[in-house]
């Protein structure tokens, strides 16, 4: 039997970075048939397409080139492709998983991956990583899980996974849930059943929506909220305290401009949950309710703002909006 089929697209990142000298700066410069010709063993385990769709550091990447990747990522599926593996930078790379853990709407593995050391560093982790990725990608008990993150042979849900350590090669997580499952000697191992995916269908109609991310912080009383507003997004999402709390100064501004643009709490501790009935002073999640503020459960502050963004650009109401955010709130792998 023929190897499966795998596509392969380059978006750049520090996998494909070299530097003129030892004190010169990474930039991205390798091709996707670069990056996959280095990596030993890959022909015996899938036939590659290598194509390179950007070379960028994925700080640059923007919200079109996703869409742009996930078209191109569709064009290889109707082609035939048993998988698709992408590679990126690790800045941006749990929201793109994220954002196209949304989208993509086929059985066939979507798997992201990076590295957090160069090409020519000592240790490099990108041949590893792509191997790892492919090895997912072509087996078939990846089929129907959606879009995974595979990094240091450890597999993640995009919508759990985190990058969590500025430089540590180790520096994906899933907080809360663990990962997904590892890559050992040559195989991926799950260690539960596919997730239960959010399965609403998005088109979108206008990707120029935007949508706002501000942090609160000691003494914050959301002028921040108002000056957003006025420069004219279309939406906020507030990494709030604690279990999605804010000051009483910051929740009147919310509850002023809710009527306005629909506004999302999301907890910035990094893990855990918005609460939803435990606190009720000012600020807290029970007062922002009644103030008209949505929930992000269970979605970090950065997921939550792609969610939000992508509804908007789809047209959703504040209802829509309100419905999608309920499944965040509730979601687990038990359910």
């Amino acid at each position: 039997m023929n190897p499966p089929g795998i596509a392969v697209g380059a978006l750049g990142g520090t996998i494909c970075m070299t530097a003129d000298s030892a004190d010169a700066g990474a930039l991205p410069r390798l091709s996707a048939h670069q990056l996959v010709t280095a990596v030993p063993g890959l022909a015996g385990i899938a036939q590659i397409h290598a194509e390179t769709l950007l070379q960028l550091p994925s700080p640059s990447l923007k919200l079109a080139h996703v869409l742009e990747s996930l078209g191109w990522a569709e064009r290889m599926v109707a082609n035939g492709a048993a998988g698709i593996v992408l590679t990126q930078g690790t800045d941006t790379l749990e929201e793109t998983a994220f954002l196209l853990d949304l989208l993509w709407t086929h059985p066939q593995p979507l798997v992201l991956t990076g590295a957090m050391r160069t090409p020519l560093t000592a240790g490099a982790d990108g041949p590893a990583n792509i191997l790892a990725a492919v090895t997912c990608a072509a087996h078939g008990g990846s089929r129907g899980r959606g879009v995974a993150v595979v990094m240091n042979n450890t597999i993640h849900e995009a919508r759990w996974v985190r990058k969590a350590n500025s430089m540590s090669v180790e520096t994906f997580e899933s907080p809360v849930v663990g990962p997904a499952g590892m890559v050992l000697e040559g195989l991926p191992q799950y260690f539960r059943p596919p997730p239960r995916r959010y399965s609403q269908r998005f088109a979108v109609r206008d990707p120029s929506v935007r949508v706002a991310l501000v942090e609160t912080c000691l003494g914050e009383t959301g002028e921040m909220l108002d000056a957003v507003a006025q420069a004219g997004y279309h939406g906020i999402v507030i990494a709030a305290y604690g279990a999605g709390h804010v000051s009483e100064d910051e929740a009147k501004r919310i509850e002023a401009l809710a009527p306005r643009l629909p506004i999302v709490i999301a907890s910035r501790t990094g893990s855990g949950t918005t609460a939803a009935r435990t606190y009720g002073f000012a600020g807290s999640e029970m007062d922002l309710a009644r103030r008209g503020a949505l929930f992000s459960g269970w979605l970090g502050p950065r997921k939550a703002r792609l969610l939000l963004w992508l509804l908007l650009a789809t047209g959703a109401s504040r209802d829509a909006c309100a419905t999608a955010f309920a499944f965040w709130e509730r979601v687990s792998d038990t359910d």
